[in-house]
């Protein structure tokens, strides 16, 4: 998805959830002077015509891990969830709410980490782009910039399956997302609204 088709949808969410663009904005031109180098090709590679399994933090995730296979993208605290399990993910997409400093071995490891920016987490960007060493890659929701993208998706995990979408994966498989899940607050509850009407866009 372009950021023209994204944009509308954006200006919605900001709407909805009573966000300020600028702050965004802002937050996207902080992590482009943080990011020392941009890993897109290496997201690319793991995305082109391959079968990604995009895993949710939900609780279902424990029972769901015996069906993880492919190339794994994980949302935020997901990761830790497979590396308990001995499953290293690929990808994590984060906006660093739920990182640890496994995030930093993972990421050492060879795990490619891609850092959101949003109004929100500017000390969180701050604190953890410049100790991650290994493939990094920054996403914003709002307009892109040369190293900092925008593959639309708005939560950690439907941002995984938008950037799996658009980097051309051969197939996308779901696990670990509970888009129903009455037991969150009003917020979380705003987010998988969004969650889901935003997957439904990506539906054959």
């Amino acid at each position: 998805m372009n950021f023209e088709e994204w944009e509308p949808l954006y200006e919605e969410i900001v709407e909805y959830f009573g966000f300020a663009r600028e702050d965004d904005e802002r937050a996207a031109e902080i992590l482009s002077g943080l990011l020392p180098r941009d890993d897109l090709a290496m997201l690319d590679e793991l995305c082109r015509g391959n079968d990604i399994c995009v895993c949710g933090n939900a609780p279902c995730l424990e029972k769901e891990i015996p069906l993880v296979e492919g190339t794994v993208f994980a949302a935020d605290a997901a990761a830790s969830v497979l590396y308990s399990h001995s499953i290293r993910p690929d990808t994590i997409f984060t906006d660093l709410d739920g990182a640890t400093e496994e995030f930093l071995d993972m990421n050492r490891e060879g795990t490619v980490v891609v850092v959101h920016a949003h109004g929100d987490n500017i000390p969180q960007l701050n604190y953890w782009v410049p100790q991650f060493s290994g493939p990094l890659v920054g996403t914003t929701q709002s307009r892109p910039l040369l190293n900092v993208h925008n593959f639309g998706g708005f939560s950690d995990g439907d941002r995984a399956v938008f950037a799996a979408h658009s980097l051309g994966a051969a197939s996308i498989t779901i696990l670990g997302f509970d888009l129903s899940d009455p037991n969150v607050d009003p917020m979380k509850r705003g987010k998988l609204k969004w969650a889901k009407r935003l997957l439904a866009m990506l539906e054959p």
